[in-house]
């Protein structure tokens, strides 16, 4: 790959085959060579994981002129580690993870493997950027999205981001997107988290579900409160969850 153009690293956490990262591999081919490490199967829900009981592969599937696809039989966060051990033929200018069928708004960067992959890029002082839509189908139109994209991705290569900082943009599922607002995140918790089901022999298991109860749906400063009135939403993330204001009262 020659060196003059950025060098974009791309993962995901629904796997290398699906629609959302081969839109966004797409996309940044217009700004820079990709390099695409993403999970084998889907594994939404993962976070930060990694591989510690198995031996991890990184399989080549596409060798383009500008683009290369591996996929590797671990998490998104193994992904980004093994893309700068052993695909990346440096270091990138940017990482991005996504375009994820479903949101990570509010509590949900906790637990989604799209940030777990934005976060590792931060952790390598990479400016990152995570991208979700709110579509769990496997064929969504991530078409009203494309513009927010290309605008995030310009200023992040032409501007950065403060160090240790990432960025999680998520997309409402309304047609047409009215704007971008800068927010936090919402809080929240889930209720009703798990439904109990019966196998033949009688024996309990239970299947994650659940309904999310936002703590306050009115606070025009979240995430997604504006997801809901048609806005996309860019939230400033970081990794470290030193609680400073803690510290700074000792």
């Amino acid at each position: 790959m020659p060196n003059e153009r950025p060098l974009i690293l791309i993962s995901n956490d629904d796997g290398f085959n699906s629609k959302g990262i081969q839109t966004l591999i797409d996309i940044a081919a217009d700004y820079g060579d990709v390099v695409a490490v993403a999970p084998t199967y889907p594994q939404s829900g993962k976070a930060s994981a990694i591989t510690v009981d198995a031996p991890l592969r990184l399989t080549l599937v596409a060798d383009k002129v500008s683009v290369k696809i591996f996929h590797v039989n671990g998490t998104p966060a193994d992904c980004v580690k093994l893309a700068f051990f052993r695909a990346l033929p440096r270091i990138p200018d940017l990482v991005l993870a996504g375009i994820n069928h479903g949101y990570n708004s509010g509590n949900s960067a906790i637990y989604s493997g799209t940030m777990g992959a934005v976060f590792e890029g931060s952790f390598r002082n990479v400016p990152s950027i995570g991208f979700s839509f709110d579509d769990h189908g496997l064929e969504p139109d991530f078409s009203p999205c494309f513009p927010l994209i290309r605008q995030t991705i310009e200023r992040v290569l032409g501007q950065g981001l403060p160090k240790g900082i990432c960025l999680n943009v998520n997309f409402p599922n309304c047609g047409q997107i009215k704007g971008l607002k800068t927010v936090a995140g919402s809080t929240g918790y889930w209720e009703q988290e798990f439904e109990e089901r019966f196998d033949p022999r009688g024996r309990a298991y239970y299947w994650l579900t659940g309904k999310y109860h936002d703590s306050d749906p009115d606070d025009d400063t979240t995430d997604n409160y504006w997801l809901a009135r048609g806005y996309a939403t860019v939230t400033p993330c970081r990794a470290d969850q030193t609680a400073y204001d803690i510290l700074s009262h000792k």
